[in-house]
């Protein structure tokens, strides 16, 4: 294997890894939204999820 293909294949496993950092941390930020609107929308006379 040469050393070119190594440092490719390295490179391309971080971004890799980056991109499931940053697609976590976007469902982690939809999750507290989503809590957020559950906890105040019956306050707010807004429809809750569920239908509850």
């Amino acid at each position: 294997m040469s050393v070119g293909l190594l440092i490719v294949v390295i490179i391309g496993i971080w971004l890799a890894f980056k991109a499931v950092g940053t697609v976590m941390k976007l469902a982690i930020w939809a999750l507290v939204l989503f809590a957020a609107y559950w906890l105040i929308a019956p306050y707010l006379g807004l429809p809750a999820p569920g239908g509850g």
